[in-house]
């Protein structure tokens, strides 16, 4: 479900612009569309699934933030993990360069911070928080009547994008350095999907990357093709497109073309 790299990274500038939403839609983060309102609603939605920290920093609203101006229309991060992130988000430390490995001494301390939080990640473990998922899509497109949403996750997230693919409650995807999931659920995404991926990534690797993009390859001039991408950002590790530390230009410029990313795809695959 995480790596050391989880908890490594810094924190965006500026402040949320948008507004928490609890209720009948569970507790959510709202960043409207800014040519919206009650009399010309967005007829598209994009949904933010956050990393581990979940909406415990202000990283994923500021994001939201700029999607829902860049793209003009509502996204919604759900708070699935209850008001209770696997990990808090002022434990982030400042993240290695590419190709620097993990010590021992990292992986100890990575492992003493999980049995601190066992109990939590039982909790919010996968198959659980995509259950909550699968409540507030439904009770969202429901109340909304949004004709597309898309879905962009990062690292837990990231992993919670390819669960849901086949559910049918989402159109279009953005998969950024994802946590663990298996080939045959990568083999079961069946709508545009355009991944994110960083040099150096414990859990998305060289090897898994080329699998997960010789499963997309594979379908070409079949019935079952999706349009896809794999984008791959030199000198970063698994965490940047969320958690970028600034201060090294070649973090910040993979993280700004990676928000660049995820709307070009979106404006691609989410016309209505």
């Amino acid at each position: 479900m995480s790596c050391p790299d989880c908890f490594k990274g810094g924190l965006l500038p500026g402040e949320p612009t948008g507004v928490s939403v609890t209720g009948k839609l569970q507790n959510a983060y709202f960043a409207p569309s800014p040519s919206g309102g009650s009399s010309n609603p967005s007829k598209r939605a994009v949904l933010l699934f956050t990393d581990v920290c979940g909406l415990g920093y202000s990283n994923p609203k500021i994001i939201a933030d700029m999607l829902a101006q860049r793209l003009d229309c509502d996204v919604w991060i759900p708070d699935y993990f209850n008001g209770n992130p696997i990990f808090k988000p002022e434990s982030l430390a400042a993240p290695l360069p590419a190709g620097i490995k993990l010590t021992w001494g990292d992986w100890w301390k990575f492992g003493t911070m999980l049995l601190s939080r066992a109990f939590v990640l039982y909790r919010n473990r996968p198959s659980v928080v995509l259950k909550r998922l699968h409540e507030f899509i439904p009770a969202l497109l429901q109340e909304k009547k949004y004709e597309k949403v898309g879905a962009v996750g990062y690292c837990f997230g990231g992993a919670q994008c390819v669960f849901i693919a086949p559910s049918g409650l989402v159109h279009s995807l953005v998969i950024c350095h994802p946590g663990p999931f298996g080939l045959d659920e990568g083999k079961a995404i069946n709508i545009p999907t355009s991944w994110v991926c960083a040099e150096d990534d414990s859990f998305f690797n060289e090897s898994k990357r080329n699998q997960a993009e010789a499963i997309f390859a594979a379908r070409k001039d079949k019935s079952d093709y999706v349009p896809y991408e794999f984008v791959l950002y030199k000198g970063v590790k698994h965490g940047f497109a969320c958690r970028p530390d600034l201060s090294y230009p070649i973090i910040k410029e993979a993280y700004e073309k990676s928000l660049e990313q995820t709307v070009a795809w979106f404006e691609k695959t989410l016309s209505v």
